[in-house]
């Protein structure tokens, strides 16, 4: 039966992760740990997997290609559009924790199922991450994010797990200049660079399938 370190050896070998604290998170926060109960022996398996509600926790090497792309850092503020099981939430949060000036940085997790939103919550407080107030999970519409936990410059950094037809204003808004924004848009990856106010550089990846983003 194949483990954690079976998947990442595939990951790392196919050249979807490379970054080392990246490659730590993946080592650290066990999927397992975020797939449903009856579900647990397909946890290392490089599929997306059901997790209620209709939603599906992604594939791992989407997972890994989309954080790679991300390139978050310790320290950074990041908003995390649908928490789904919560794994990506838990990844992001490993590796904007590990900064030696204990400025530990948040993540901002939003969801708009309730019963996923607790689920996220659950699993992501066996790393201690909710109680550290490390990560915050939100109800609510990830296309029109709330400004209430939004931080004072924006956020860092932007990802989201659900494909829309566009990247919402809203996140544009929300993104610091110098942030980036990975989020999937209809079968493609979408990365934005915010280099300016109202001037952003787009860089299109193709060939993925993702549940729908749904604004209220």
């Amino acid at each position: 039966m194949a483990n954690n370190r079976d998947l990442i050896q595939e990951l790392t070998s196919e050249g979807y992760l490379k970054t080392p604290l990246i490659i730590k998170a993946f080592q650290v926060i066990d999927r397992k740990d975020f797939v449903p109960p009856e579900l647990q022996v397909e946890a290392y398996v490089n599929t997306a997997l059901a997790i209620g509600f209709g939603q599906t926790i992604s594939q791992p090497l989407v997972v890994a290609f989309m954080l790679e792309l991300l390139e978050p850092k310790p320290g950074e503020q990041i908003l995390d559009v649908g928490s789904g099981s919560g794994w990506k939430a838990a990844l992001l949060a490993y590796v904007i924790s590990q900064d030696k000036n204990k400025n530990s940085g948040k993540v901002v997790s939003i969801e708009r199922i309730m019963g996923l939103k607790e689920i996220a919550e659950k699993n992501i407080a066996k790393y201690n991450f909710i109680k550290k107030g490390i990560v915050k999970v939100i109800l609510g519409d990830g296309a029109k994010p709330s400004l209430k936990f939004m931080p004072l410059e924006g956020y860092n950094k932007i990802i989201a797990g659900a494909a829309g037809e566009a990247i919402p204003g809203t996140w544009k808004k929300q993104l610091k200049i110098g942030g980036r924004i990975v989020a999937p848009v209809g079968h493609s990856i979408m990365m934005l660079d915010k280099i300016k106010q109202d001037e952003f550089k787009e860089t299109c990846y193709e060939g993925f399938n993702f549940v729908p983003l749904i604004s209220e």
